[in-house]
């Protein structure tokens, strides 16, 4: 019974199908007749399954677990009926309908999508699992409707693209393929299947942009010339989905960032180079300290390295790696979404230009030093950066540049010296600011880097101490007339990177009193301790009532070895040059260094005809000396002082990194015990390349100079491999 309605069913729903065939009008659109019967048909298969529940519940769900794969229950039947007799005659025509629709739909025309969502619909349903009816698949879907419809879009998409590129440029090209994927991605939203997703952005992004990928490309040194930030974030949003692509963009992008930051460089060379040239045919101005020594006539046939005496400002230097950077890291974040790749390339550029430009042809030392220089000038009282928040904005700049400087070890080296003179000369505009750097320095490169900084600090609020309890004392020992108004450092040699002066030096009477009585007082406090006295830092002030011009007098501002020259004249109106070195006790360059202010100033007079520092040249006061300040700063380095300072400090350096690359060597091989050469030569490069990259030469020097102490030796089998002795 159940058999038999089951069959007659089954009957009735073929010729009913093959009816709709036979009565189709032709006149009528195809993808209207198969939308309006399919909507019919599935809700007339729904009230007949709901009429034949009892025979689904009952004969059909027994053949089906009896395993006969022929037998649905009536919905699916009724499916199954539509795909065997119907769809499978029209489908085809079907499809060419539906692409037509949506090629109409591509070329900018309005179209009824309901017609093809109801097909999709359709198709989606009429996958059926043959092993399990209950069960849905998509492979009429993916057979009969996602395969022509991705062939079709391939070949649209390929004719339009190649169309498109030859008529229009290539940005105009990046913003029809965005709009075209886009318009894609909306295409599954309103009447595809889901799954259709994925495989058809892929064949978009294949012809699109993979096939393309070389003349996108291309147009990207163009973009970045012109800076077209919106063109080049479009075509990294389109290459990005074809990552091999981004390879030769981050290579050209690198190449181009490394461009701009020397030519940024080589603007501040030339304008400093210019500014040169100028001070060197214009008038010196009345105020200037101190006169330009005059350039040595070169050798003929020698040709100075461009950069090597060019007077570069730090401020103006530094300014110009962080435009550079600036303008690109935004790129790279905005344009680049901050990539990973991008981001390695813009850091690999940067670290090339700040190190290797034409202000360091003499070595990659000088954007360290430069650097340093730079925040000395910002953190000094003099600065024209005064709010907190914007020497805090400066500071994580000057940190962006200490980033990628190579030589980490020459910027702590003028940063400390720069440090010491601030603190002992008090022109540090603020505590926090300083604090602030070394907390950033100590982030960056680790306590070590930072230790001697800090102790300078304890140094200095040790120092206070030590100075009120030194007056405390005198007040209560001497007489206020006998007092100096008098102030000491005391500092620790080993966190202080301070240089005696070379010279001698005689403390004048009006200070050896003083000198005596802190001398007792320390020894007294401290007995197992040595003070060096630096005077070469020292300074003072002298009250002047001698001049004529002046009721009030001038109050001098000087080194200390000035105030050993002027003290001179309680005693006599003037000296010979002899007289001065014999009574000061300094040396020739220092005196003529202490005094050529004070010739330059008018406070002495110097003997007619006769040159500073000549042998029976005279100096007399000067008691006509007039000013329009009532306090008067002497004490100011000399440009040949600072330059003779500089190259010291480069000096240190370099035995600094001596002993650096030896400690290096015998921590290696103390671990090691025995290495080869090469092997070692590697491990040393990488212990010391937070610091400095030091030169193959250098280590193999040092390597002569540890086998001549003793603590390694080359092995006698083999002259390439070195033991560690013990």
């Amino acid at each position: 019974m159940g058999s038999d309605l089951y069959m007659k069913l089954r009957s009735y729903l073929k010729e009913h199908l093959q009816k709709l065939l036979q009565n189709r009008d032709p006149n009528e659109p195809l993808l209207e007749f198969y939308t309006r019967e399919w909507g019919k048909y599935t809700r007339a298969s729904k009230y007949i399954d709901h009429i034949f529940r009892y025979l689904n519940r009952h004969w059909v769900k027994r053949e089906i677990d009896e395993g006969h794969k022929n037998i649905y229950d009536i919905n699916t039947l009724a499916l199954v009926s539509w795909r065997d007799y119907l769809f499978m005659t029209v489908h085809h025509d079907v499809m060419v309908s539906v692409l037509g629709l949506i090629e109409r739909q591509r070329n900018g025309e309005t179209i009824e999508q309901s017609l093809i969502k109801s097909v999709v619909d359709s198709f989606v349903s009429l996958g059926l699992d043959e092993n399990d009816s209950t069960r849905a698949t998509l492979d009429v879907y993916n057979q009969y409707f996602e395969k022509p419809f991705l062939d079709h879009t391939e070949v649209y998409y390929t004719n339009e693209s190649k169309t498109f590129l030859a008529e229009n440029s290539v940005t105009d090209y990046l913003k029809k393929a965005e709009a075209r994927l886009d318009e894609e991605d909306t295409r599954v939203q309103m009447y595809l299947h889901e799954s259709s997703r994925h495989p058809l952005v892929s064949k978009c992004e294949t012809v699109l942009i993979r096939a393309h990928t070389t003349v996108i490309q291309d147009e990207f040194q163009a973009l970045l010339n012109n800076d077209q930030v919106e063109d080049l974030k479009r075509m990294y949003g389109l290459l990005v989905r074809v990552p091999e692509s981004l390879e030769k963009l981050r290579t050209v992008f690198e190449a181009h960032v490394r461009r701009q930051g020397d030519a940024g460089v080589d603007r501040v060379y030339e304008a400093a180079k210019n500014a040169e040239a100028n001070d060197a045919t214009g008038e010196k101005g009345e105020g200037d300290e101190e006169e330009e020594e005059k350039p040595k006539p070169k050798k003929k046939g020698a040709k100075a390295a461009p950069g090597a005496d060019v007077a570069v400002d730090p401020k103006i230097y530094v300014e110009a790696l962080l435009e550079v950077h600036t303008k690109y890291n935004g790129l790279v974040h905005n344009a680049f979404r901050g990539e990973s790749g991008f981001v390695s390339s813009l850091d690999k550029a940067c670290k090339e230009f700040v190190n290797r430009n034409k202000v360091c042809v003499s070595g990659s030392s000088k954007s360290p030093e430069l650097l340093a220089k730079f925040c000395d000038s910002l953190l000094r009282k003099s600065s024209k950066v005064s709010d907190d928040g914007e020497v805090e904005d400066v500071l994580n700049s000057i940190m962006t540049v200490f980033k990628y400087v190579e030589d980490k070890d020459v910027f702590q080296k003028f940063y400390s010296k720069m440090l010491a003179k601030r603190l002992v000369n008090q022109t540090s505009a603020s505590d926090d600011a300083e604090a602030s750097m070394i907390s950033k320095l100590k982030e960056a490169c680790g306590f070590e880097y930072t230790s001697k900084l800090q102790r300078m600090f304890t140094d200095m609020s040790l120092s206070k101490d030590l100075n009120d309890n030194f007056r405390e004392q005198m007040v209560k020992v001497h007489d206020k007339e006998d007092l100096l108004d008098f102030s000491i450092y005391v500092l620790n040699t080993a966190s202080w990177p301070l240089q005696a002066s070379a010279s001698g030096f005689n403390i004048p009477e009006d200070l050896v009193k003083t000198y005596e009585r802190f001398q007792g007082f320390y020894q007294n406090k401290h007995s197992g301790r040595k003070l060096n006295w630096h005077f070469l830092l020292s300074k003072g002030e002298l009250k002047a009532n001698y001049c004529k011009g002046s009721k009030a007098g001038y109050t001098y501002q000087l080194s200390t070895f000035q105030m050993g020259v002027l003290l001179q004249y309680n005693s006599a109106l003037q000296f010979t040059w002899e007289d001065l070195l014999s009574s000061t006790g300094l040396n020739a360059d220092t005196l003529s260094s202490a005094m050529s202010t004070l010739v330059k100033a008018k406070v002495l007079l110097i003997s007619a005809d006769a040159k500073l520092g000549s042998p029976g040249s005279s100096y007399e006061l000067n008691l006509d000396f007039k000013s329009k300040k009532v306090r008067i700063n002497f004490n100011i380095p000399g440009k040949s002082e600072a330059k003779a300072e500089t190259e010291d400090t480069r000096k240190t350096i370099e035995e600094d990194r001596k002993l650096l690359i030896q400690a290096a060597i015998v921590r290696i091989m103390k671990t090691r015990k025995v290495l080869k050469a090469q092997i070692l030569m590697t491990e040393v490069l990488n212990q010391l390349s937070t610091r400095f990259k030091p030169k193959v030469s250098d280590i193999k020097k040092c390597i002569d100079i540890l086998l001549e102490k003793d603590y390694i030796e080359r092995k006698e089998d083999d002259k390439d491999t070195f033991s560690y002795l013990a």
